[in-house]
């Protein structure tokens, strides 16, 4: 989706089910710093917000190593509350204390990458480049009492991505 602004307060749900341990999930990123960014590295699960005076990160490592890259469906919550952010992963919630409280908006109005993002695209809240490699679903973005389902189908770009479908997966 093109052209979205993240601001003071977004609550962000997916599933994803993956075996790798590095990937992209999603990227909203402006081309100043205002960011935020999701992904997994090193079988842990990073939520970067940078709402322009420094970048925060909540992070969730599963007790078991790599035990969210199992194959199985994981349920993630990404929560963005003015400087507040926590995480939330098969019902297990990190948070974060953000040392910078006077800075409460990402302002972004940008494209939200989810799995990946092109070469040529800043994006200030992702570590890695590794494009996700298995399958997501359930993406919602809420705002509010503002509710918005993405359907993989109706993205304005899609490379390497099968709409609708996730091979070997258990429905």
């Amino acid at each position: 989706r093109e052209g979205y602004k993240v601001r003071s307060d977004v609550n962000i749900t997916l599933e994803f089910r993956t075996t790798a341990t590095h990937g992209v999930l999603l990227g909203v990123s402006s081309a100043k710093v205002d960011a935020i960014g999701l992904e997994i590295v090193n079988g842990k699960v990073l939520f970067h917000v940078n709402n322009g005076a420094g970048r925060i990160t909540a992070t969730y490592e599963p007790g078991v190593t790599n035990g969210l890259c199992d194959g199985k469906w994981h349920k993630l919550q990404a929560n963005k509350s003015k400087h507040r952010i926590s995480l939330i992963i098969d019902g297990n919630l990190v948070q974060t204390d953000n040392p910078y409280i006077q800075s409460t908006s990402a302002d972004t109005n940008n494209p939200i990458y989810v799995g990946g993002y092109p070469g040529d695209v800043k994006q200030n809240c992702l570590t890695s480049k590794s494009s996700f490699h298995g399958c997501l679903r359930n993406l919602m973005l809420t705002k509010g009492q503002q509710a918005e389902l993405f359907d993989f189908s109706r993205a304005f770009d899609l490379r390497g991505v099968f709409p609708h479908s996730c091979p070997g997966a258990e429905h």
